[in-house]
């Protein structure tokens, strides 16, 4: 069974390793601008806990390396953490607000244009890039990062983590915006470059896309400054460059297809520096954020007896500090009461009668968490006496 919980300062060590496995603007492979992201969520799990206005917390925050869209909403950072070892596997993002009036979430928005010759009789067909300042301000979902011994574990800990941010926002619909978006990473070499911005944004941006990357998180005004507003044929790019907008790469297709499962579209916005596709979703058009409510807790479950997965949180823990935890295990619905196994109880840290947060998950395959963990401890066994 995985804990996933808010993320703590103890993170930021295995937080920068991660970083380094991947190039996300939300998390740059940067002590500094981790250790900042990690306080601010501190900050933001407690407003909510405390039942204070965002909006107020953003004005008084105590972080200083947050600058750009970002740096003005909430940022709520997940860990999952094995709930046997404690050792720390991956992470999720949450960010609240993702661009405001004055500080707007800067995309290309791309379009078709025919040309028909009637002397010739043939025409052509065009995708032009028009850069477009978004103020709608829609909450974003990102920086979903898994160690990679653990991508295909059978607990699917990576499915946990994006889906975690869902359950949040329903537990808490009124802090969260009317849309979410979800910035996905396109194809990149296994050096770290990306064809579109090489080929194409860093013709305008004199930058390494890490170097740019990392600039993102003091400000993004450089974006708006220096890519063209003009519409731009991207027929004139080199092919393999035109072959990566608005595509994924490898390790990045399951994410992709489970959100369009669940609701997500992509609407003809790619991402400026990598030309990755951007996904929107209608927060209450999803299924997770609609189902999620308060409900009491009662332990004993049997897995034998179980009738489908949930999402259980808890976050009455550590003083009213706002410590938010979770896990997804099997569970019985009765009425306002829900029955759980005695293991995830002891990983929330609730009591038989306590309010929890859930969410149904009636389409996740039914696994049993505790024999996953019988398992685990054989096979640590085994290696060790190998």
């Amino acid at each position: 069974m995985f804990l996933i919980r808010q993320s703590k300062p103890d993170d930021l060590a295995i937080f920068i390793k991660l970083a380094k496995m991947v190039h996300f603007i939300n998390l740059p492979p940067d002590k500094d601008v981790i250790a900042d992201k990690i306080r601010w969520t501190r900050q933001s799990f407690r407003a909510v806990r405390k039942g204070e206005k965002l909006e107020d917390v953003s004005q008084a925050r105590e972080v200083h390396n947050l600058g750009g869209a970002a740096g003005k909403s909430p940022l709520f950072m997940f860990t999952a953490q094995d709930a046997m070892t404690g050792n720390v596997v991956g992470t999720s993002a949450l960010i609240a607000k993702m661009g405001s009036v004055g500080s707007p979430n800067v995309v290309f928005e791309l379009n078709k244009k025919h040309f028909f010759s009637e002397d010739l009789q043939q025409g052509t067909t065009h995708v032009t890039a028009k850069l477009v300042l978004d103020e709608s301000g829609p909450t974003e979902i990102g920086g979903l990062i898994l160690g990679p011994t653990y991508r295909g574990h059978p607990s699917r800990v990576g499915k946990q983590l994006s889906l975690i941010r869902f359950h949040y926002i329903g537990l808490h619909r009124e802090r969260f915006q009317d849309h979410v978006l979800a910035e996905m990473m396109a194809p990149v070499t296994p050096d770290g470059r990306n064809i579109f911005w090489e080929e194409f944004t860093r013709q305008f941006i004199n930058l390494s896309y890490d170097e740019a990357d990392k600039f993102c998180q003091k400000s993004r005004e450089f974006m708006t400054s220096l890519l063209p507003h003009e519409e731009i044929y991207l027929t004139l790019l080199p092919a393999m460059a035109r072959a990566g907008i608005a595509q994924v790469g490898h390790d990045t297709l399951p994410a992709r297809a489970m959100l369009e499962k669940i609701g997500f579209k992509y609407n003809n916005r790619v991402d400026p520096f990598d030309g990755g596709p951007h996904l929107h979703a209608t927060t209450d058009e999803i299924d997770m954020v609609r189902d999620t409510r308060a409900i009491e807790a009662q332990g004993g479950l049997q897995y034998k007896d179980a009738e489908t997965m949930c999402f259980a949180s808890s976050d009455q823990r550590d003083g009213g500090d706002g410590l938010f935890r979770a896990v997804l295990a099997p569970c019985k619905v009765d009425g306002d009461k829900v029955s759980i196994c005695d293991q995830a109880m002891r990983v929330l840290e609730v009591s038989e009668g306590e309010t929890i947060g859930f969410t149904p998950l009636p389409h996740e395959r039914m696994f049993d968490p505790t024999a996953i963990d019988r398992n685990k401890k054989t096979n640590d066994k085994e290696k060790v006496s190998a």
